[in-house]
Parts: structure tokens; sequence; C-alpha cells
């Protein structure tokens, strides 16, 4: 597996009926699943497009905003909430492309029309299923046309590079007897892995970085301390030297009551690197929506991780629309940052 790969399309190349009937049919095991996922090209690229409203370099002050969107359901809405706060970068996860519970929509291109902004998308899964039993209810097809889902950034301007990084290509929401005991991987069978996009993007003050990821929900914190170690392993050699931000679902095991975050590995791992967890608002970043499957306590999932950065203060915003309804099951954050 690549450290990194930077080919773009403007629309990924979708799986042929050859392969797909070839993908279901096969053994469910982490040798099959790399034959499976070298063979699925979409996953090798990234897909950037949308229109830039000002050709310009950004400002030395950005103002950078962090959604787990669960699947981008609601892009216009979502638009709405944050086009007021006038982001020169947003960080996204859960995104979806052609899949029956989000009909069909490529929602990341939606939500980047709605905005002005440019965008570019990589690949975290190949979806073989349309999703748990309540997703399965909004559909309103039999199957995805695309079945892509993934993370993704939007900027205002030009970006001078970007690359999809990925973290994992194991296959573990492919193999249901792999030991971690989760019953989602046989829900939720997958070809793919978590992975991040990074982008360098010009500003008055000099090139940085910003890299949106999306970490591993499964319960062992060693696995998403491997892919933190691995994403700041491949910015040193795509961005090298630049300020960077990270910034998105790191999948922390965080409540109020058990003050746990801070215990997982991966904090410790970034700071060793020169990181900072500086500028992170106070307070829990879920809650309950549409897709609740099982509700569960408030928790810290998602956070900024900042290396070459002043720091201007980080907020988080409830993901709700103009009515009070949940936009998704993760809030916002937001923060201000300008070169160190």
């Amino acid at each position: 597996m690549k450290l990194f790969e930077m080919a773009t399309r403007a629309n990924l190349p979708p799986v042929d009926d050859t392969l797909k009937q070839d993908i279901l049919q096969s053994e469910r095991t982490y040798p099959m699943h790399k034959t499976l996922f070298d063979k699925v090209e979409a996953l090798h690229l990234l897909e950037t497009g949308g229109e830039v409203l000002e050709e310009t370099s950004l400002s030395d002050s950005l103002c950078v905003m962090g959604w787990n969107m669960q699947r981008c359901l609601y892009p216009e809405q979502s638009a709405e909430l944050l086009r007021p706060h006038a982001p020169d970068v947003i960080v996204l996860s859960e995104m979806d492309c052609g899949m029956a519970r989000t009909h069909q929509r490529n929602t990341t291109r939606a939500l980047a029309d709605c905005l002005g902004m440019r965008y570019a998308f990589g690949l975290e899964f190949f979806e073989l299923g349309l999703g748990n039993d309540l997703e399965r209810r909004l559909a309103a097809d039999d199957h995805n046309e695309k079945g892509w889902h993934g993370n993704a950034i939007l900027f205002r301007v030009p970006p001078v590079a970007q690359a999809l990084i990925r973290l994992d290509a194991s296959g573990l929401w492919f193999c249901p007897d792999d030991g971690l005991s989760n019953s989602s991987v046989s829900k939720q069978p997958r070809i793919g892995g978590r992975c991040a996009v990074a982008a360098i993007l010009p500003t008055q003050a000099g090139d940085v970085c910003v890299a949106s990821v999306h970490l591993e929900s499964l319960d062992d914190p060693s696995i998403r301390l491997a892919q933190m170690e691995r994403l700041i392993a491949a910015l040193d050699v795509f961005a090298p030297s630049l300020p960077t931000i990270i910034a998105g679902d790191l999948n922390t095991a965080f409540t109020p009551e058990n003050g746990a975050a801070l215990q997982e590995p991966l904090f410790r791992a970034a700071e060793r690197h020169g990181y900072s967890w500086e500028n992170n608002a106070q307070g829990t970043t879920t809650r309950s929506s549409l897709l609740t499957y099982k509700p569960r306590p408030p928790c810290k999932l998602d956070w900024f991780c900042t290396r070459g950065f002043s720091c201007h203060g980080a907020y988080i915003l409830p993901a709700v629309n103009d009515i009070g309804s949940s936009l998704s099951d993760h809030e916002i954050i937001m923060g201000r940052f300008e070169r160190a």
C-alpha cells in the first residue's frame, strides 16, 4: 500500500458488474480483501471538482470547520448552516456518492456547489449493502448506483497539491471473523479502509496543509494509534515542513464521566511529533439524529490537531436546521488559526 496517492479524476470510475459479482461471491478473508482492494480503481484516486468564487490565496487567518455529516442527507440545509461562518476550509467525513440511502447523490459535490467551493473526495469504502435498517427505510431504490462512502475537503481557493492517504487496507470491515466482535462488520460489509484527504493550500503568509481524517470506530485504540502514526508520516512526506492542520472524527473513547480521551495513545503520539491539541473547544460533539440506531452517551470524537499554527479560538456548533432538527449525529467543530 502506497503512503499516499495523488492521481485525480473528475468522476471516480464505477466498479463494473463483473468485479461486483466477484466481490459478492468471494471468501471474506484478509488475503481476498487485498486482492479485491487492488482491483477497485476508485480506491486509489481522488475525485476533484467544484467552482471557486475567489481565485486568490487565502488570508493568513484561517477559519476551518470540521463535520462528520453522517452520509450527508441534507446538503442544501447543511450549506445554509455553514455559509454564515464563511469558512476557508471544511473537512468532512461520512460523505456518500451514489448510495440509495442518500438518493444516489454525490453529496460532496452538492455541498460544494451550494457553497461555491472546490472539493477533493477520497473513498473510504465501496459499500456492498444498502446500510442499516434505518438507512434502508430512506432508500427509494433497491441498489446503489456507485456505493461510494468517504472523506472530503472543501476549500475557497485552488489547491497547490492534493493527496489521498490510505490508513488501512487490511479488510476489517470485510472479514466478519476478525476477532473484534463488532456486529457492524457483518451488517455493513465493505471493500476499503480508513483514509485521509490532504491538500496544500496557498495563503498570504505561505502554503499550509490541511488533512481531513476519519479514524477507525472499532474498539481497539491501537488501531487508531497506528492510523494516526501513518497519517503523520505521510504528511511529513507530502507537505514537508509546512504548518499542518489535521481535523476530523478520530473516534476517541471519551465521555464526560470517564475522561478517557487523553488515555488514547494517539494523543501523546501526535504530541511527540510536535502537534498540539490546544485549539479544541470544551464539550461533546455527538447528538442523536434521524439515523441514530442505538442511543449512546454524548462523546467527544471530533478534534483539531495542529503543528506550526497559533490558535485563536475554537467552537462547537449544533448541527441542526432552522427548525431544530438534527442534520447529523455529530456537531460541527470550528477553529481559527494563523501560521505561527
